[in-house]
């Protein structure tokens, strides 16, 4: 497997275990085919983001994430039931000293086109080539600032320089796609959209704003913050920025292209009225419970079946829940379900 030595797991195939052979598709209520899979590895972060973990991560990192084993089960699971694209988040995922191996696990899938990762980049540099030569195909970075000062202010690192240098090797060195995202702001909103089209403007990258969401300890400042992505999207609009067609396997952003740009730009509207009616994603956190939706507040603990090494159960009991996935989130109603956006990878 490349260059990484990959312990053997011995999970329980489908075949093995007795799971049905049909064709492999996993459709909701709402007849929406979901293949797209949002691991987290980990709930702990570095970062203190104000939006997000403005004191930093609290208590002790827990000592029972998904063992690279029940990771294993997770994702042949997934694989039998269609799942297209992988992305493993946090929390900051880098954390993780297997974090290589997860990649290279997921890639081994059959059916699987795409593995990616988010990570706010810390050390970049040290893991790429791991990560690289682990089959990485895509890389989301988390950059809400261009500013030095502003960034620090927002993250409590001062290491953007850094970062960006990092960047810029892995485009010359390697084929990882990369998209950076960052929140919208009503400070730095504009200045942020003119560093971001400047850095585009040679550079193969998709760089994507995203609507500030209020949880439930964040509303002194999502109210003081809060910025639509219109600003966005007029300034696109105004300016021949033309909107790109989604893709089956990919996220919620809709991104905007310009001739005379070799990246482009996206935006991210989870207040949109039709936000959810293309959903194609489930969340696993880094303990094994099943999230049907980002601020739904009910999750569904599977792990007992991947700590058995059980695909055709693990199978069984993600078709069981397809029923209950809900419709659409309840982000107007209901924005303090979710504590913070580190727990299920955002």
């Amino acid at each position: 497997m490349n260059s990484l030595s990959v312990p053997r797991i011995h999970a329980k195939t489908p075949f093995e275990s007795g799971a049905s052979s049909s064709s492999p598709v996993l459709m909701d209520g709402f007849h929406r085919r979901l293949t797209y899979l949002r691991l987290s590895v980990t709930d702990f972060c570095n970062f203190r983001c104000e939006y997000c973990l403005p004191n930093g991560y609290q208590g002790k990192r827990p000592d029972n994430e998904l063992t690279l084993s029940e990771i294993d089960t997770l994702l042949s699971a997934f694989a039998a039931l269609g799942t297209q694209k992988v992305r493993l988040t946090g929390g900051e995922p880098s954390v993780r000293r297997d974090l290589a191996d997860i990649i290279a696990l997921a890639k081994q899938k059959s059916g699987v086109r795409t593995v990616a990762v988010s990570s706010n980049g810390y050390k970049l540099g040290k893991h790429l080539s791991a990560w690289h030569s682990a089959g990485l195909n895509q890389l989301n970075l988390s950059v809400d600032s261009f500013n030095r000062q502003v960034f620090h202010k927002m993250t409590g690192f001062d290491m953007l320089p850094t970062l960006l240098k990092d960047v810029d090797t892995l485009l010359e060195t390697t084929d990882i796609r990369v998209k950076m995202n960052g929140i919208l702001m009503a400070d730095t909103a504009y200045d942020n959209l003119l560093a971001a089209l400047e850095f585009v403007k040679q550079r193969p990258i998709t760089y994507r704003f995203i609507e500030f969401m209020q949880t439930s300890d964040n509303s002194d400042l999502f109210y003081a913050q809060n910025q639509t992505g219109r600003l966005i999207k007029t300034y696109l609009s105004e300016h021949g920025w033309q909107a790109k067609v989604r893709q089956s396997d990919g996220g919620p952003a809709i991104e905007y292209q310009h001739p005379d740009y070799v990246g482009s730009i996206g935006i991210i509207e989870p207040y949109a009225k039709d936000f959810c009616e293309s959903c194609n994603r489930l969340r696993v956190s880094s303990l094994g419970k099943v999230h049907l939706c980002l601020f739904d507040s009910e999750n569904y603990d599977i792990r007992p079946a991947l700590m058995a090494g059980d695909v055709a159960q693990t199978i069984s009991q993600i078709k069981a829940l397809m029923p209950k996935k809900p419709e659409h989130h309840y982000l107007d109603a209901h924005s303090g379900l979710m504590n913070n956006l580190s727990l299920v990878g955002g």
